[in-house]
């Protein structure tokens, strides 16, 4: 798999994959996410590809002190394959380039693999209250 930065001939593939592995929700538009992330410094998405097929991706960002992961996804039938740990490390390493010290994302609670994922990549459950106010009325 070649991990490279997302093109925007890649917006549709990153759509369907996003999909295929249950991350879109209807409160959280798939396109305009990717439409605000692209083109900033401090944000990007990464794809993996093989044979010219996107398979993977994940999008990270900072805001100076902490980076965030968003949206890592694997084609489904290739799961298991060590495509969702490079795909981690990519974004690491696009953060720690940046100087971002930290790295963190948030999981659904009741979301058992994920959190096993997370947790064989040396990831430890940080427990915080999250408040929220959204903008949208949604």
């Amino acid at each position: 798999m070649e991990i490279r930065t997302f093109e925007e001939r890649d917006r549709s593939a990153v759509i369907g994959l996003w999909q295929a592995c249950d991350l879109t929700r209807p409160w959280n538009d798939p396109d305009s996410d990717i439409s605000f992330c692209i083109g900033k410094p401090e944000s990007t998405i990464l794809v993996g590809e093989r044979d010219g097929k996107v398979i993977a991706s994940v999008m990270t960002g900072h805001d100076g002190h902490r980076g965030w992961l968003y949206y890592l996804a694997v084609d489904p039938t290739l799961q298991k394959g060590g495509l969702g740990r490079a795909m981690v490390a990519a974004a690491e390493k696009w953060l720690q380039d940046r100087g971002v010290p930290k790295v963190m994302l948030m999981v659904r609670p009741e979301n058992d693999k994920v959190r096993a994922f997370y947790d064989a990549l040396g990831y430890e459950e940080e427990p915080r209250v999250i408040f929220a106010r959204r903008f949208d009325g949604k």
